[in-house]
């Protein structure tokens, strides 16, 4: 078969298109004929070494396509329309994975629409609905609002009644979050974030900041939270974090500071299964809507890698693999 694998650690030209062996499966899992693989930034940070991972290394943590064989122990049968996340080498046209991270797709949903919404589906429904649980009349702040994870977070939280403004980086971006729901967006290209999200509130601040962006954004992030409030740190597209004394949390109001990590909330076969079926009868429901930036055969998953490295993008970028 033939899957995409990386030998060291660097950009996206590592990635090798390479002829290898079809998965052998275990009792307790199952092989998949992949269609199609969402692109994330956890494959990056594992590409560049961020995240250790064994070399040579199958990339690509979420995939969908047809199940081609079920071990013994896993009660699927075969030709199920399956998807997964949280297990790597969706990059490939087959795809050995333990079952317990496997959901059965619901009427109406196609492996593309399940390869651009599980990872980030579930990952906005953590982080509005257990991290920090939003209510009617929060204010929230979503940075990155027309990324992947961006407008399905700004939908979900419209949806509990929160108000919502988001960060961009060009006109084309702000229509885009605004469609999805967003109340305000500002261009931080152009302006200073924090000072707009402050004249918002008339300088109350909001109750969450959601900031998947990291280096370039969080300090503006604690400056733009009211007392109690929260900053929701789950990615680091600019860069990782330094260090932060935990007094400066008590100095600006007593703030909470937490840095979730999707593979906590989907741990265990239970977590899993909630999150991953409830996004997914969302998507079928068409209550929550995808935004498919892009879609690119296997064979152009370097070019996939570095126009979500640029912050080009929009919405989710899709391998489609048969």
């Amino acid at each position: 078969m033939k899957a995409i694998r990386f030998h060291d650690y660097g950009g996206p030209e590592v990635y090798r298109l390479e002829e290898v062996p079809v998965p052998e499966i275990q009792p307790d899992q199952v092989l998949i004929r992949v269609e199609a693989a969402g692109v994330n930034y956890i494959d990056i940070y594992q590409r560049q070494g961020l995240y250790k991972m064994p070399l040579p290394f199958g990339p690509g943590i979420e995939g969908a396509g047809v199940l081609a064989k079920a071990g013994a122990q896993t009660g699927f049968k075969e030709g199920t329309r399956v998807a997964w996340t949280q297990h790597p080498g969706a990059y490939a046209e087959f795809a050995a994975v333990p079952a317990w991270k496997v959901v059965v797709l619901p009427d109406g949903v196609d492996s593309r629409s399940a390869a651009a919404a599980l990872a980030q589906g579930i990952t906005a429904q953590y982080l509005c609905e257990s991290t920090y649980p939003a209510q009617r009349d929060d204010i929230a702040l979503v940075h990155a609002g027309a990324g992947g994870v961006g407008l399905l977070l700004i939908q979900l939280l419209k949806q509990k009644g929160a108000t919502v403004y988001t960060t961009v980086s060009t006109p084309e971006k702000a229509a885009l979050a605004r469609e999805a729901g967003a109340d305000e967006t500002i261009l931080y290209t152009q302006t200073d974030f924090a000072e707009a999200v402050k004249q918002f509130t008339q300088g109350k601040g909001v109750h969450v900041v959601y900031d998947s962006v990291g280096l370039t954004t969080y300090e503006g992030s604690l400056n733009v939270l009211r007392p109690l409030g929260m900053l929701v740190l789950f990615g680091q597209s600019s860069g990782a974090v330094p260090p932060i004394d935990p007094l400066v949390l008590s100095q600006k109001g007593s703030l909470y500071l937490t840095r979730p990590s999707l593979a906590h909330y989907v741990g265990d076969p239970a977590s899993f299964s909630h999150r991953a079926t409830k996004v997914l009868n969302w998507v079928a429901q068409k209550t929550l809507q995808l935004r498919i930036g892009r879609i690119y055969p296997l064979a152009k998953v370097v070019e996939a890698h570095r126009d979500l490295e640029s912050r080009k993008t929009i919405g989710k970028l899709v391998v489609e693999i048969s």
